[in-house]
């Protein structure tokens, strides 16, 4: 399930949370992060996936001056002994805070993960699933967490190739809020 969880950015105190599309994209309207959710199609092992949502792909290029488009996928394989350390690292790459120099967009497939947006004195958490675009602007404080066990697939928008390298700010903040298991473990 989608959720919007808006916390404290002092002591993770939790202010907001909602499983509502429409509340989640006007809580972040204002902080010029866009939130949509797309009509979702079956695909068969193989498809090509930009080929799927190739109309939705061109309209996203166009309106955001998009050059590159890839598709990014996590798929837990325990047939690999190898697997859980790959994961392990693929997750901490992104735990930490940090900004890009151009917009961060994605829209996911399949699967889920969750952005973290530092905005102002407050953390956004946004568990995107299946179906939902997220755009967050350029310099936009954030992390991402793709959970203990990752999986996921995610079509990315770029304007330049090096667009996903990160600008890590050093603030342990993200060691503070919860973490995506966790913000999804069911309440005791």
């Amino acid at each position: 399930m989608t959720v919007l969880q808006i916390m404290s950015a002092a002591d993770a105190q939790v202010l907001l949370r909602t499983t509502d599309a429409d509340a989640i994209a006007r809580e972040l309207a204002p902080h010029g992060v866009h939130f949509e959710r797309w009509e979702t199609r079956e695909a068969a092992p193989g498809d090509d996936v930009l080929a799927a949502y190739a109309g939705e792909v061109a309209r996203i290029s166009e309106t955001g001056g998009f050059r590159l488009v890839d598709v990014v996928r996590m798929r837990p394989d325990d047939t690999d002994p190898a697997w859980p350390e790959l994961a392990r690292a693929a997750r901490e790459k992104f735990l930490s805070e940090h900004r890009h120099d151009e917009d961060e967009v994605r829209f996911f497939v399949d699967g889920r993960g969750c952005f973290y947006l530092h905005l102002d004195d407050r953390v956004y958490a946004v568990v995107c699933e299946r179906g939902d675009l997220l755009s967050v602007p350029a310099g936009t404080r954030h992390w991402f967490d793709m959970g203990t066990r990752p999986e996921f697939c995610a079509i990315r928008f770029f304007q330049e190739e090096d667009g996903w390298v990160g600008d890590f700010t050093g603030d342990p903040i993200a060691s503070t809020i919860p973490y995506l298991d966790e913000l999804l473990a069911p309440a005791p």
